[in-house]
């Protein structure tokens, strides 16, 4: 998915990425990673795992939904000022095929970026050995917060 070039607010936005993640629990209970983060594009990681399937061994929508909206989350707050939290305020997930996979690479990218409000959107793709396949795709409108001591980016 190709990405519109953003000039990030902050210049240290790769770090301030990093470093949210490595606090994010949800994403460590997915063993997730994190691969690619420019301006307006992140890309996140995780195995297949039982702990994550649903009934018939497939990855469960939730997981998808979940890594999708960190994904859609980290891309919008690439941009974002370095005061600003990231929240998500709404998304709607597409499921296309089952997530069959070995391995799971959510994208997030950033359609538009504001002030207050951004608009995402994401891709989930399963890969087997060298096979990619498209099983979901996310719209995902974010919200940047600023000046609340109990909310951090």
């Amino acid at each position: 998915m190709s990405t519109p070039l953003f000039e990030p607010r902050a210049v240290n936005f790769v770090d301030r990425v990093r470093d949210s993640f490595a606090r994010q629990g949800a994403m460590q209970t997915l063993g997730a990673s994190l691969g690619s983060v420019t301006p307006g594009a992140v890309d996140i990681e995780f195995p297949w795992a039982p702990g994550l399937t649903q009934q018939n061994g497939f990855l469960h929508a939730g997981m998808v939904a979940t890594a999708l909206d960190s994904a859609c989350g980290y891309a919008g707050f690439t941009l974002m000022a370095s005061d600003a939290a990231v929240l998500t305020i709404e998304f709607k997930i597409n499921l296309l095929a089952p997530a069959k996979g070995e391995l799971f690479r959510m994208e997030g990218r950033v359609l538009k970026p504001g002030r207050t409000i951004t608009v995402c959107e994401g891709r989930a793709f399963a890969i087997e050995g060298s096979q990619e396949k498209l099983v979901a795709t996310m719209g995902c409108t974010l919200m940047a917060v600023t000046g609340r001591d109990n909310i951090q980016g």
